[in-house]
């Protein structure tokens, strides 16, 4: 399913997203018509307008167009993407008018697997918007997996780890959960992790790997997923604090949209 400010959406009006591929996003996992931490989205979406085109977002009609296309019952993962169709790549400051498109796919079930990762020198372009410029970060989730991993793992120069392709990571040192200090995308999963369970953040590089209990991944499509090993380094693919962070994410009810 897809529709653009409500009503069905024609090829030449995703010209401007998939030749130019200017404008922004965030993804949504829509249980029974509810979503959890729905407030981070809209703000997240409003956020990202004004960075990426400069201008207001109407979230309450965001939220009008999401729930029009939610399921009514059942699981699925609802992505907004907010992009002008009438965008002309060689005229990007003459101003816009950002649309909005919402689109459905077919949600997993949780929890998943762990995740084996691999560590990569990269750092995203403007990190902290949610942009749907993804092809470096697929590059690398492609060559990770090329490499025998499930995907690839981010750090800086100094070898500091920031976050994975699409998702954050998380730690558990003396059983406490730990963020890494970085530059990165905070993801809405992240945010609400933090709300039901305390932590810490500080700078992790790769180096200091070897002396925690477990790490994970979080986002909305994955919920908390444990890593199972971060390049040759053996990590415990369970754990109780994931598992109790698992546990408190999907107890919290959500809102209706």
């Amino acid at each position: 399913m897809a529709e653009l400010n409500g009503r069905p959406v024609g090829a030449d009006e995703l010209q401007a997203l998939a030749l130019t591929n200017y404008g922004h996003f965030t993804s949504m996992r829509v249980e029974e018509g509810r979503v959890r931490g729905l407030a981070l989205h809209l703000a997240r979406l409003a956020r990202d307008c004004r960075a990426v085109f400069g201008v207001e977002l109407d979230t309450g009609r965001v939220r009008e167009l999401a729930a029009r296309a939610a399921p009514a019952a059942g699981t699925a993962v609802l992505r907004v993407t907010v992009f002008d169709p009438a965008l002309d790549i060689g005229r990007l400051g003459a101003g816009g008018r950002p649309q909005v498109l919402v689109t459905t796919r077919p949600a997993v079930d949780l929890p998943l697997p762990p995740l084996r990762v691999r560590s990569v020198r990269f750092v995203r372009d403007a990190p902290e918007i949610k942009s749907v410029g993804l092809f470096g970060s697929l590059r690398q989730r492609r060559a990770a997996q090329l490499a025998g991993f499930d995907d690839a793992l981010f750090t800086d120069a100094g070898s500091a780890v920031s976050e994975g392709g699409t998702w954050n990571v998380g730690f558990v040192r003396d059983g406490q959960v730990l963020w890494p200090a970085a530059r990165c995308l905070v993801g809405t999963t992240m945010e609400l992790v933090k709300q039901v369970h305390g932590s810490v953040t500080e700078p992790v590089r790769l180096a200091d790997l070897a002396g925690f209990e477990a790490a994970f991944a979080t986002n909305v499509a994955i919920g908390v997923q444990a890593i199972s090993a971060v390049d040759g380094l053996a990590l415990p693919g369970g754990h109780p604090v994931i598992d109790l962070l698992r546990r408190k994410y999907l107890d919290l009810p959500g809102d209706r949209l």
